[in-house]
């Protein structure tokens, strides 16, 4: 019986530390560095990239985005469409490799204002509508998968 509880525990502490996987395989031969997708964006847009970091941020509605940080403290925000993946909400912290295509959105003002609101909303931030002075350009990742390394 003994030895028994100790495989169980051994088990649980195994099945633990696994890594998680979410949405697709990852199939990108080699991570592109954050500080190049955003020193370079045109040569990026279009195409399926990989990005490993760190995640800073995480919905907190429907884990539908996270922010991944490199070592120098570059970031890109990975979107995924609702409910496809799931990221954990207390995943800030943990590593990261995530994949998917670059994108490139251009927004007016009223659009930058309605996105920056709801992202706010989503990670329980307050949000003052003139922070937003005019249209931007937003570079993000369509997350197709990721793999959270366990600690």
């Amino acid at each position: 019986m003994r030895t028994l509880t100790i495989l169980l525990l051994a088990a649980s502490t195994l099945l633990a530390a696994a890594d998680t996987k979410l949405g697709k395989p990852l199939t990108a031969k080699q991570p592109v560095t954050i500080a190049e997708l955003l020193a370079k964006p045109a040569d990026y847009v279009g195409k399926t990239v990989q990005v490993k970091g760190k995640i800073t941020e995480v919905c907190q509605m429907m884990g539908c985005w996270i922010y991944v940080a490199d070592e120098r403290g570059n970031k890109i925000r990975v979107k995924v469409n609702d409910g496809e993946i799931v990221f954990p909400k207390d995943g800030a912290g943990r590593r990261v490799t995530a994949e998917g295509v670059f994108t490139k959105q251009e927004l007016t003002r009223e659009q930058a204002i309605d996105s920056a609101r709801e992202e706010a909303e989503d990670s329980g931030r307050k949000f003052d509508p003139a922070s937003i002075k005019a249209g931007i350009v937003i570079y993000q990742i369509q997350g197709t998968g990721a793999v959270i390394v366990s600690d």
